[in-house]
């Protein structure tokens, strides 16, 4: 296909849909929204004792080796997106690359993925409000200050694109300063530990092999690198999507891995009694680093920078489970399909969709304050496992694809290369999946199991749901048209060319 590109209203008629909302988000606002979803300030600091203590300094390679694996997975996805540059992302594409009821999956389990994820990003951005403001952190204030950002958060979305536009725009500013600024200022003027600690394990596996510690840290990377699927979710409010989102993605990827490098590395170079986090007996390690190496002030500089990097976070995570809601109810495949497909004619947002991507979430929170301290975790735990699973169910759709003799007519394209890096991608996954549901050993079933349990309540809801209610028979909006919609754009290109 040329480098040229029909125009946004034209591509979008040749899909099947009209025109509802403004396409006033740039390439960099575009970009603002998925990194400050995947947010490495908020996951290497929920993450980077969990990671110490279970692989040690080594444990930061996962971020190299994540990295990789979703720029893969985000190729797959930008030449998907730049053929179907159309809100919701996962479930239009699967719907388009498969079928309705493989999407139907996909989607369900992943907007459950995302209502938990934006519950625990509340949840924790809690702490940075109460560190701000001096106030302890009490179950109560957990649950205060949660719901505070949840409603914050959703009265900015309400007021429209540009609004969500300049937060991640502001978002980004504070990640960057939170994670590059800080991680560099570390590396360079406060550094107590030498480059080669980066391959001492000090002592984490204990009288076993390294490698099964170095493993079981693959979290340090699994919990980062998501996030840049926001990119699509918003397609149809970015102006020249079929170029920008692909692009956007890809950026995603590598200015959050070089930022999560810095801000990882930085903390462990920075640590004055790192032997104390390795061995887990320090738990919350950041704050104590930061105040030697910023003093007091400096400190309380970096929870302001951090509390915003949250509040974008929650923000781009509701924007993004919105359009995914939006997308699911306008092809009438999910319950109050109707009320959920309304778009404000003043704002241009589906405001209805936003509610419930802010009142689940406020509920979940609401479950966590009168349930029992674990159970945060608990809810948490297969949300990332799901997330994957959806993921993947993208990249193996797009694989079937090409094997059907698929050839993605974007103005993005892998050309040749494109079934190989499908394949990586789709093998990559599979790991990733594998690492992330693998049962632990501690001997509590509950414990050991709880993330295949999580996965299996909420893949068994929507089965039966499905099966049941048969939401599929009720749309006929397009589906299963790779190969076909390909010819088309190519014609219409033809056309215009």
């Amino acid at each position: 296909m040329s480098n040229q590109s029909i125009e946004d209203g034209n591509h979008l008629a040749v899909l099947g849909y009209e025109q509802s909302f403004d396409r006033s988000m740039s390439l960099w606002a575009n970009f603002a929204l998925g990194f400050t979803y995947l947010s490495p300030l908020v996951g290497v600091y929920s993450l980077f004792a969990i990671a110490m203590a279970t692989g040690g300094p080594p444990s930061i390679f996962w971020i190299f080796i994540v990295a990789g694996g979703q720029f893969l997975v985000s190729l797959v996805f930008g030449e998907v997106v730049s053929q179907y540059p159309i809100h919701g992302g996962i479930y239009p594409w699967t719907r388009r690359l498969w079928g309705k009821r493989y999407a139907w999956m996909a989607a369900w389990i992943y907007i459950w993925a995302m209502i938990v994820t934006i519950t625990a990003v509340a949840q924790f951005g809690s702490g940075f409000v109460a560190s701000t403001f001096g106030v302890e952190l009490t179950r109560g204030s957990t649950l205060l200050f949660s719901v505070a950002l949840l409603l914050v958060a959703l009265v900015l979305n309400f007021t429209g694109t540009k609004t969500l536009a300049r937060v991640a725009r502001i978002g980004l500013a504070a990640e960057l300063i939170g994670v590059i600024a800080v991680g560099l200022y570390l590396l360079i003027f406060d550094r107590k530990q030498p480059f080669s600690i980066f391959l001492d394990s000090m002592g984490v596996e204990g009288e076993g092999s390294y490698s099964a510690a170095f493993m079981g840290a693959a979290l340090a990377g699994l919990f980062l690198f998501y996030g840049f699927e926001a990119c699509g979710d918003v397609a149809e409010e970015v102006s020249n999507p079929a170029r920008r989102i692909p692009t956007a993605m890809m950026m995603t990827i590598l200015v959050g891995g070089v930022s999560a490098l810095l801000s990882f590395g930085g903390y462990v170079l920075a640590a004055p009694d790192l032997q104390s986090i390795v061995n887990g007996e320090d738990t919350d390690p950041i704050p104590a680093i930061l105040e030697s190496a910023l003093g007091p002030v400096g400190a309380k500089i970096f929870l302001v920078i951090a509390l915003t990097a949250f509040l974008s976070c929650v923000l781009s995570l509701q924007a993004a489970a919105s359009r995914l809601m939006y997308s699911f109810a306008r092809d009438g495949m999910i319950p109050g399909h109707r009320w959920l497909s309304k778009v404000s004619p003043t704002t241009k947002v589906p405001t209805n969709a936003l509610i419930v991507a802010c009142s689940i979430p406020l509920l979940i929170c609401i479950l966590i304050y009168f349930g029992s301290e674990q159970l945060l975790t608990q809810v948490t735990s297969f949300a990332i496992l799901g997330i994957y699973v959806s993921f993947q169910a993208v990249v193996l759709a797009s694989l079937r694809q090409r094997l059907k003799g698929w050839k993605p007519a974007g103005p993005f394209s892998l050309g040749s290369a494109g079934f190989i890096i499908n394949v990586l991608a789709l093998a990559y996954g599979l790991f990733a999946m594998y690492l992330l549901a693998k049962p632990g050993t501690s001997g509590d079933f509950f414990a050991d199991w709880v993330v295949l349990i999580g996965l299996a309540i909420v893949a068994g809801s929507g089965a039966l749901y499905l099966f049941i209610a048969q939401p599929d028979k009720k749309s006929d909006a397009p589906t299963g048209d790779a190969i076909e919609v390909a010819e088309r754009l190519r014609g219409v290109h033809a056309k215009s060319s």
